[in-house]
């Protein structure tokens, strides 16, 4: 029988002259940090940086902590992310890296610079076999996050409207994905076009290597037959007409998640953060936040991605909800699961079960608290 995955755990209180930032890096050496090799290695270090307006991201000082523990024994870190596949504050490198100093993550603040991993479109992606994969056989990864020797995920743990949570398995394997690595994800179709905001540029079947907008009566629509789901188009439309369907099931848009993650991790060093605080029922792409549905539960971490998923849905389940939040404005304070409770269509036991299948990691944990 598998030995259980040990997942780490700190919490926030901070007697004097203790700082958060300390704890981490306390929590961090006893879950075997200091087992990577660093030495002269490219470290990405994945995270969200947050959609401008929402407030729920992390603080840059985290992604500092992480950085400097790098740095320290000789790695190269940098903060990265790749290109959002919606229409928003992230949708290009430029403007993501805009809202990345504005959100606080410049290298004054945290040490180290910050590359959006799939490049000025999203289109710069490297295409990775997924060992065991059913859904996925070959994932489309930003170049910049393969290219990296080691991946550091730095994730804030919150509620999901999709995927029921957001953790280590989203921020990888969603976040890691490029445009057309999100677009398969998301969507079992291709990209349609919104015809009343369509203003017929011919944008998109400029940018189109396979020929498929067509323009009919100045109008674009897309031959799906043509179309590999790439979603260039999404991107270089001005007028944000071309839609990409987000029409896959919620089980299996977790599964696609999983194998995702697996791709990312696969022949290389990997280790695995994340802070259960300000646990928002609703992802941080969104340009709001909603008040948290349960009390701050402190910080974890893991070599095992799947465990540490577990071990911090768990842990939120445990805590008390909170009053006047999403969940009570449902009726979902009856249910035991906070996750399902926020948003009862998800499942997001589909990614950890999957997760298991296919050899990411496992549902046992040992969960070792440290003070």
């Amino acid at each position: 029988m598998m030995q259980p995955s040990k997942v780490y755990f700190t919490d926030f209180r901070c007697r004097v002259g203790v700082t958060q930032q300390m704890k981490l890096e306390k929590l961090l050496l006893a879950a075997g940090f200091d087992q990577i090799d660093f030495a002269g290695k490219f470290v990405a270090i994945k995270l969200h940086f947050g959609e401008l307006g929402n407030l729920a991201f992390l603080r840059p000082n985290y992604a500092k902590t992480v950085a400097d523990m790098v740095k320290e024994r000789g790695g190269l870190p940098f903060l990265t992310d790749c290109n959002t596949l919606y229409v928003g504050s992230r949708k290009n490198a430029l403007e993501h890296m805009d809202t990345a100093y504005i959100n606080g993550y410049s290298l004054f603040s945290t040490g180290c610079h910050v590359i959006i991993a799939d490049g000025l479109k999203g289109s710069d992606d490297v295409e990775v076999p997924v060992e065991g994969g059913v859904y996925v056989k070959n994932a489309k990864i930003g170049r910049a996050l393969m290219d990296a020797d080691i991946v550091i995920s730095l994730s804030h743990f919150k509620g999901h409207e999709n995927t029921g949570f957001g953790g280590a398995l989203k921020n990888l394997g969603m976040g890691g994905g490029s445009r057309a690595g999100k677009m398969e994800m998301h969507s079992a179709g291709k990209p349609t076009v919104n015809q009343d905001a369509c203003i017929g540029c011919g944008a998109c079947a400029k940018v189109c290597a396979h020929g498929a907008p067509i323009l009919v009566d100045k109008k674009c629509a897309i031959d799906h037959c043509k179309c590999v789901g790439c979603g260039r188009c999404i991107a270089v439309c001005p007028r944000d007409a071309v839609d990409p369907q987000y029409d896959e099931s919620f089980e299996k848009l977790n599964c696609k998640i999983a194998e995702y993650t697996k791709a990312v991790v696969d022949g290389r060093p990997s280790f695995h953060i994340s802070i259960v605080r300000d646990i928002s029922p609703n992802c941080d792409c969104h340009m709001e936040n909603d008040a948290p549905i349960v009390p701050d539960v402190g910080m974890f971490a893991s070599f095992d991605p799947v465990a540490l998923d577990l071990a911090c849905v768990e842990a939120v389940n445990r805590q008390p909800l909170m009053a006047n939040c999403a969940v009570t404005d449902i009726g979902g304070e009856h249910d035991p699961d906070h996750m399902h409770g926020a948003h009862p269509d998800t499942c997001w036991q589909s990614a950890i079960k999957h997760g298991v299948r296919i050899g990411l990691g496992s549902d046992q944990y040992e969960l070792v608290t440290i003070k």
